[in-house]
């Protein structure tokens, strides 16, 4: 039985655009990005490194890049966040028939812009009963851990939890751990459907 949900956040509530900083670049002249760029973006998801550090890192290989434009490139992926999903999850939160956990891989970037452009994110967050951050955990998805740790910290099953994201490496990595998934694919599936064309997962 079902007793808690786990929601990924972008691209299940807010829309993105995955290569919407690599076109952002691009417009400036930069490509083929270094190694040593995409270890460092997934350091600063887990909070390994600070926004400073990110920002000056990109221009340590790339010195026309000022804070500015890096900023708004990296920026640049996040789209709108419709709130007819925030109400998707306002009345289950209200109903109270599951825990409702958020788990996303983001950066304090990210958060921050979102922070400042989503007037009702405050109250979104507040429907969650967790609401977990990679870097502010220090580990990301898909890396077993990360769920391991969501499990022991609410003392819960994986069998009675179902997880959303649109990554299928990380709905993969959850249900060899035992999870139900939902690997939802958002060119053509919404969160807001999971109780109509996904209620054999209940």
């Amino acid at each position: 039985m079902l007793k808690t949900i786990i929601f990924d956040f972008g691209d299940v509530f807010i829309n993105l655009d995955k290569e919407g900083t690599n076109r952002k670049l691009k417009e400036m002249n930069i490509e083929n990005l270094p190694e040593s760029i995409s270890v460092k973006n997934r350091e600063y998801e887990q909070g390994f490194v600070t926004s400073d550090e990110i920002a000056e890192h990109y221009r340590t290989h790339f010195p026309q890049l000022n804070q500015d434009a890096f900023l708004e490139s990296w920026n640049s992926m996040l789209l709108e966040f419709p709130e007819y999903r925030f109400r998707f999850i306002q009345k289950l939160a209200e109903e109270k028939d599951f825990q409702l956990i958020l788990l996303s891989n983001t950066n304090e970037n990210h958060i921050k812009y979102i922070e400042n452009n989503v007037a009702f994110f405050k109250d979104f967050k507040n429907c969650f009963d967790a609401f977990y951050l990679s870097h502010e955990m220090g580990m990301r998805k898909p890396d077993p851990v990360i769920f391991e740790y969501i499990l022991k910290q609410h003392d819960l099953k994986a069998e009675n939890c179902l997880f959303i994201d649109d990554t299928s490496e990380n709905t993969e990595a959850a249900e060899k751990l035992g999870f139900h998934t939902w690997n939802i694919e958002p060119t053509h599936e919404d969160v807001i459907d999971l109780f109509t064309t996904k209620s054999d997962l209940f």
